[in-house]
């Protein structure tokens, strides 16, 4: 999607905010109102902007972005927004049709994985949730993992620097310390993970969102089980992944916390393997801390299962 930029101020109001250095202009400027639509891209956007901006949520806290359908009150909320930062790919493409019916259907919009390398949706996942790119269903969970949000993070504050020039550098600053603090998250967790996960060590998923987030380890998943997020796989379907899990010597399987079903505990008990709860990060209030808070103990229950597993 192509960024809709703003004009110019009038010569004689830029001329003296010009001649402030950068951080009194940023200082002197009105906060931004900043839209997000997922738990992660509001804490990257509170960290980046930090005073600069305030970060805006377009579905509110309760809602399932999985299963959220615009209200007329939270439409109402993009008229007073500045920008708008979407996934874009499959996880909220619901916010398109928010802000065509708003009273800014030309808000700028910040498409925050236009450089992440994208995984293709696969198995019964690719019928799901992600978008068609270059004729592939690309999985949409790049917000759960590290790798990915130092993209989206730095991507964010370069395209906010561009709309606010009068900002860039403090958005700038602000993004290379968080991602100085996300980097330090990922190389603790690997850092105890003294030995490489060996090849015959599969894992499965209940949810198709923790590829990128494995993938950090070196981790490829063998199954996933639900046919689509929150959708339970018919009976059939169930055992046919049981059969799968059983064959293939699965040693961990990876389930989603806050989001019990009793299929979870009928493969548990079918198949004796252990499984280890991940954030979604999708649940409870927005923080500026949420996405480091989950995703710390995302990786701690990473490195747990492939110590553990790998004694099985």
């Amino acid at each position: 999607m192509t960024l809709t930029r703003r004009g110019l101020l009038a010569a004689g109001l830029a001329l003296p905010f010009a001649a402030l250095p950068f951080a009194a202009r940023a200082r002197a400027a009105a906060p931004l109102r900043i839209g997000v639509t997922l738990h992660p891209y509001y804490s990257w956007v509170a960290n980046i902007a930090g005073e600069q901006a305030e970060a805006v949520p377009l579905v509110p806290v309760g809602f399932n972005p999985h299963a959220y359908e615009p209200r007329a009150e939270d439409i109402r909320r993009i008229g007073a927004l500045d920008v708008v930062v979407l996934n874009g790919i499959g996880h909220d493409d619901f916010a398109g049709r928010m802000i065509a019916a708003s009273e800014r259907p030309d808000v700028p919009v910040i498409e925050a994985n236009r450089n992440v390398p994208l995984l293709p949706a696969v198995g019964a996942f690719a019928r799901g949730l992600g978008d068609t790119i270059d004729g592939k269903v690309v999985n949409s969970h790049t917000f759960i993992s590290i790798a990915g949000a130092i993209s989206q993070v730095q991507t964010i504050a370069t395209e906010l620097g561009a709309l606010h020039p009068d900002r860039a550098e403090v958005f700038a600053g602000n993004a290379r310390a968080y991602n100085r603090r996300l980097r330090k998250l990922r190389a603790d967790a690997l850092a105890q993970v003294t030995q490489a996960p060996s090849p015959d060590f599969r894992v499965a998923t209940i949810h198709g969102a923790y590829d990128y987030l494995l993938r950090e380890f070196g981790l490829e998943v063998s199954a996933v089980v639900e046919p689509a997020h929150g959708i339970e796989p018919s009976p059939s379907q169930l055992a046919r992944t049981i059969d799968k899990i059983r064959a293939m010597n699965v040693a961990v399987i990876f389930s989603e916390s806050n989001f019990p079903s009793a299929y979870v505990e009928t493969i548990e008990a079918e198949t004796g393997v252990a499984m280890y709860p991940l954030s979604h990060i999708i649940h409870g209030a927005y923080t500026p801390e949420k996405f480091e808070v989950e995703m710390a103990q995302n990786l701690a229950t990473v490195v747990r299962a492939i110590r553990e597993g790998g004694k099985a």
